[in-house]
């Protein structure tokens, strides 16, 4: 597996457990240094829908969930509305992570599965306060274990340590992201938000088990990758092992391989993308080789503008204040 070359201040490893403690700070210190005061103050920031309970109608515009649209005030106005929900004061938030073998590697700044923590507690900092929980369904290839939804800042630090400190799984030892899905929904559990975060690779036969998610929660994927993903180096002969299954297989990196596996991965990343979209979720995809924090930022920054009316306000005005993030 390569090592990670250039730095990445943002996730620090936490593949050695003698660091594993000052790898948490670190990246506690990265999160809340970028985050606060920024995106908190209200849910909207991060759940894909603002909420359950219902709150004022406003015009509708390109983008907008059409499940939310008001029939009656279209009717009256003769123009398109939808109905505005407000979040609820308290919110709980379930992570599935999926820590296959697949995101134990990294080709840049970091692992992939340093990326899944990070993300977590990204997730946790802007969720926690106000009585607000958090719980966790880790999957990995030898089975899955469940963390309890608690609140309070020194929980969300336990929570991922153990993320963290999550055995890592043999290769050839495949999860089930299904399986883990499915634990959220048997036995049900309050309203609140699911958020899956995994790197998508292998089949894609857990759209029946999201969809079925949305009942009960908003939904918000992860997509965590590395550039080795989406295409190869020319590095000529290079033997190739595929963490899930265990396969390897020598090969020659010409340039028809090349361009056929950029094809391959691609395709498969949109296919991703449109299962995600039609099992009503939203979508994050975080790299190895990019500013994760800044990716957050612009993501939160979009859903609040566009649950609150702002970017149509912003895109009548013709203004772009907001794209530097």
């Amino acid at each position: 597996m390569p090592q990670p070359r250039s730095g990445n201040a943002g996730v620090p490893s936490t593949a050695d457990p003698t660091r594993l403690d000052a790898a948490l700070t670190t990246l506690e210190l990265t999160v809340r240094r970028r985050l606060d005061g920024l995106l908190q103050g209200n849910h909207l920031g991060l759940v894909p829908g603002p909420g359950s309970e219902p709150g004022e109608a406003r015009a509708y515009y390109p983008g907008d969930d059409v499940r939310r649209m008001d029939w009656s005030v279209t009717a009256r106005t003769t123009e398109p509305h939808i109905r505005q929900t407000v979040a609820d004061r308290e919110l709980e938030t379930w992570i599935v992570a999926d820590l296959s073998a697949s995101l134990d590697f990294g080709s840049t700044g970091c692992e992939k599965r340093d990326l899944a923590v990070a993300a977590a507690a990204a997730v946790g900092h802007l969720t926690q306060g106000g009585g607000n929980r958090i719980g966790a369904v880790v999957s990995t290839g030898s089975g899955l274990e469940r963390i309890p939804a608690r609140g309070g800042r020194p929980y969300l630090q336990y929570l991922l340590r153990t993320l963290a400190s999550t055995p890592r799984s043999e290769a050839g030892d495949r999860g089930s992201l299904v399986t883990a899905l499915e634990q959220l929904r048997r036995p049900p559990r309050r309203r609140g938000l699911a958020v899956v975060i995994s790197d998508f690779i292998g089949p894609i036969d857990w759209e029946r088990s999201l969809r079925a998610l949305t009942g009960r929660h908003d939904l918000l994927a992860v997509e965590v990758l590395d550039p080795r993903d989406l295409e190869l180096p020319e590095v000529g002969l290079v033997t190739l092992v595929d963490p899930e299954t265990g396969r390897t297989r020598e090969i020659q990196t010409t340039a028809t391989l090349r361009r056929d596996f950029a094809a391959a991965a691609d395709a498969h990343r949109r296919n991703v993308a449109t299962a995600l979209r039609r099992a009503g979720s939203a979508q994050l995809t975080l790299r190895t080789d990019r500013d994760w924090v800044a990716d957050v930022v612009r993501f939160v920054l979009t859903r609040k503008r566009g649950w609150t009316g702002a970017a149509a306000a912003a895109a009548g005005a013709g203004s772009h204040a907001g794209e530097a993030w």
